[in-house]
């Protein structure tokens, strides 16, 4: 093939390399604007991990890159007088220049044809893409090459909102990857702090958009920057100056990372490689990684045999997956820089752990083989603070709510099971939620049980009322008498999405013509074309709807529930009024937000009132319609939480979306967590998460990070009753009781699991 490269950094050369040590016959042709000993940057980060993959790749440049390693294994956090530091992270360093010098080497070795200071225009993009079998367009996050084809790239560069510049010192920070927060009188500033060669260190300084401005960063020229950044952080730079290689820019060097991702990676005989089709957020150090790690599966397919359009294709497809793992790992890391100042409160240990998984790419295990030393501290930490027991994981430990102490943190989510007869729950309910209480987990939730048949979501859906008193409370006294577990009962009305179809008939589907029955809402607005119209609400309904909840209260207390929940989420009736999707109202009850709080407060006191002091009451609130500005958005959520906490609510159970069949939610691990994390840390209130959290490690992780407090479980608890035992056997955790009468099968489990990790070993 006949191959023209632009670019001459990491990502461009080692694809060079990579293709001449496929076949040597290859006529390949890098094109640089810059000078060969220009660069711009100061260090780079690289795993073991990454340098093994580039071992496989190519043996020599792998060891011309190894021998001018600077290592370390610590990472110190640093946050005004206190510091911490874990270890077993395993990162390399080397300067950028080292870096385009070694390969530029390893090219010329090769073959490879470099040329310098050569401006390439449009006019020669489209030449030489005329003139070569392939052109590869490894030009960096500003592409040229991107931006001249936009239309068949279709990038989306979404500006970041903090600010930072990249500096360098001979203050080596040669002992950990060093993270410096200090406190100002303008607000937090903080540093990205590593050696990479014998004697210098890259030294990225960052600050939210507030603070940059109020410092006048923005104003001050690079000199004048650097010394404010000197005067700052001097009691870590050790007399040492700061120093800038970006003096070809005009004005600030301070810039807003750019993140870059595009719908498509090639046309024709054009391929993105590197930051030029997706960028990874300098807080993970992973830039270099993709790029040069992108650039070993590019070669790789162009010399598998096939046709070139095939071998983009392939390379497009499979490649694209693998970076956006890496990018949604920088994007969290992006975020949690931003939002900082949230965690900054939080006791070092927990902001440390916080920093070290920002990512999600590091879990609690990972960090338990990385520095089990720390983690077993942090552990122990966790543990006294909640006044549980040395030696056992985050989620065994106790939680308290007024005079509620619950054994752990794992909890039962609700589940609606569309098992009941006439409202009235029947043993199905009972063997379901005794079976989960005697499992282990230190809450259990019912379903939605509704404040009246008319509030049911399907025929199939539990009350709770009077006439269903004897039954719940047949429940509770098992669950008090036999299991260490709390139980609560979640009270709620369907509102709009009423009359429906048990889920495995049609779910939200209209119940058959002559079955359905009249529904109340905020607006009439129905759910899907078909279903009944609700009625909006007049004062009649509201007054009604009141006294309703607060029978339900009551049946609650008399049944014996530890625990009641207020169901404010998911377009269910209180959640109608609270989301503008489905509140259209223009009297006192619609348009603002306090207007369209004020029935669900009311709501809220009335049951409050009601229920015993003593007892805790929460509100499950959706922290996001997914439906953009039209619906609840993360932001509102907040002011929403604080005014449920205000009125008494003790926690808030954090969801998300179902308000309306036009949502567009973004699943993922944990997906619910950043809403949950946001509440906690901006409103000082105990949270409730659940959302595709299946692991023992996704919730110590969630824990130990301060993300929430307890965390909710549904699909796995359907799987396995028992799952809270079994992960306390996994863990190893000794403590976690089991009923007496199954204690052999504890002892086998311990067996076993003890037999299955001596073997795998």
């Amino acid at each position: 093939m006949k191959v023209a490269v632009l670019g001459g950094g990491p990502a461009g050369l080692y694809f060079a390399i990579s293709m001449k040590l496929r076949d040597a016959s290859h006529e390949v042709t890098l094109y640089e604007r810059n000078r060969a000993d220009d660069t711009f940057g100061w260090g780079v980060v690289l795993s073991d991990e990454t340098m093994s993959n580039f071992g496989s790749n190519d043996a020599v440049s792998e060891a011309m890159i190894r021998e001018n390693f600077a290592y370390w294994d610590d990472v110190k956090t640093v946050r005004g007088d206190e510091a911490m530091t874990s270890g077993g992270h395993g990162f390399c360093g080397i300067g950028r220049m080292k870096l385009l010098l070694l390969l530029q080497e390893r090219a010329r070795q090769l073959g490879v044809v470099l040329q310098f200071e050569s401006d390439i225009t449009p006019e020669k993009i489209e030449a030489l893409k005329a003139s070569h079998d392939l052109v590869v367009a490894a030009d960096g996050l500003n592409s040229k090459t991107r931006t001249i084809y936009a239309d068949r790239f279709r990038p989306d560069i979404d500006m970041r909102r903090n600010h930072f510049v990249w500096l360098g010192t001979h203050q080596k920070f040669d002992d950990a990857f060093t993270f410096i927060f200090e406190e100002t009188e303008h607000g937090w500033i903080w540093a990205h702090a590593y050696q990479f060669d014998a004697d210098t260190a890259t030294f990225i300084v960052e600050c939210g958009p507030e603070t940059f401005r109020a410092f006048g960063f923005d104003r001050l020229n690079q000199q004048e920057s650097i010394a404010l950044c000197e005067k700052i952080f001097a009691r870590h730079l050790g007399g040492h100056k700061l120093m800038t290689n970006a003096n070809h820019i005009r004005g600030s060097a301070w810039i807003q990372f750019p993140r870059v991702t595009c719908e498509r990676w090639y046309f024709d005989n054009v391929v993105l490689l590197g930051d030029a089709s997706a960028t990874a957020h300098f807080s993970i150090g992973s830039g270099t990684k993709l790029g040069m790690e992108s650039a070993i599966a590019l070669a790789e397919v162009l010399n598998a045999g096939t046709p070139l359009e095939q071998a983009l294709q392939t390379y497009e497809e499979e490649r694209k997956l693998q970076v956006l793992r890496v990018t949604s790992a920088a994007r969290n890391s992006t975020e949690w820089f931003e939002e900082v100042e949230r965690y900054l409160t939080l006791d070092l240990t927990q902001f440390t752990y916080s920093l070290l998984t920002r990512s999600q790419r590091i879990s609690h295990e990972n960090l338990r083989l990385r520095d089990p030393a720390w983690l077993a501290s942090a552990e122990a930490w966790f543990q006294k603070e909640a006044g549980g027991e040395a030696g056992r994981s985050p989620m065994f430990a106790p939680f308290r709510l007024r005079d509620m102490t619950l054994a752990n943190r794992i909890v039962v989510s609700p589940m609606a099971q569309y098992k009941a007869r006439d409202g009235m729950p029947n043993d199905w309910h009972f063997v379901h939620y005794a079976e989960r209480a005697k499992g282990g987990a230190g809450l259990v939730f019912t379903e939605m049980l509704c404040v009246s048949m008319q509030g049911r979501i399907t025929p199939g859906c539990a009350c709770l009322g009077p006439e269903q008193v004897p039954l719940w409370q047949r429940l509770t006294a098992f669950v008090h008498g036999e299991t260490r577990a709390k139980i609560c009962a979640q009270i709620g009305h369907a509102g709009r999405k009423g009359s429906t179809r048990l889920a495995w008939d049609g779910i939200d589907q209209a119940l058959p013509e002559g079955e359905n029955w009249p529904l109340l809402s905020a607006s009439e607005v129905p759910l899907l074309p078909g279903n009944t119209i609700p009625k909006a609400m007049d004062r009649a309904d509201m007054d009604q709807v009141k006294a309703e909840f607060v029978t339900a209260v009551r049946a609650a207390r008399d049944s014996g529930f530890d625990m009641i929940e207020m169901h404010a989420a998911h377009g269910y009736l209180l959640a109608s009024f609270i989301s503008p999707v489905t509140n259209q109202r223009r009297d006192d009850y619609g348009g603002t937000l306090e207007n369209r709080m004020r029935y669900p407060l009311e709501i809220f006191h009335a049951m409050r009132a009601e229920w015993p002091a003593e007892k805790p009451m929460t509100v499950r609130i959706s922290a996001h319609d997914w439906m953009g500005d039209a619906g609840v958005t993360p932001e509102e959520a907040v002011a929403i939480a604080r005014m449920f906490t205000e009125a008494g609510a003790d926690a808030i159970n954090v969801s998300s979306g179902q308000t309306d069949k036009a949502e567009q939610p973004v699943y993922g691990r944990m997906f619910q967590v950043p809403f949950s994390d946001r509440l906690r840390n901006e409103i000082g209130a105990p949270t409730m998460v659940a959302g595709n959290i299946y692991e023992a490690d996704h919730v110590n992780s969630i824990l130990m990070a301060g993300r929430a407090d307890l965390v909710l479980l549904a699909r796995p608890h359907l799987a396995d009753p028992y799952w809270t035992l079994h992960a306390a056997v996994a863990l190893g955790d000794s403590k976690q009781a089991w009923p007496a009468p199954y204690e052999g099968g504890r002892r086998q489990a311990i067996t076993l699991a003890e037999r299955a990790k001596a073997m795998a070993s």
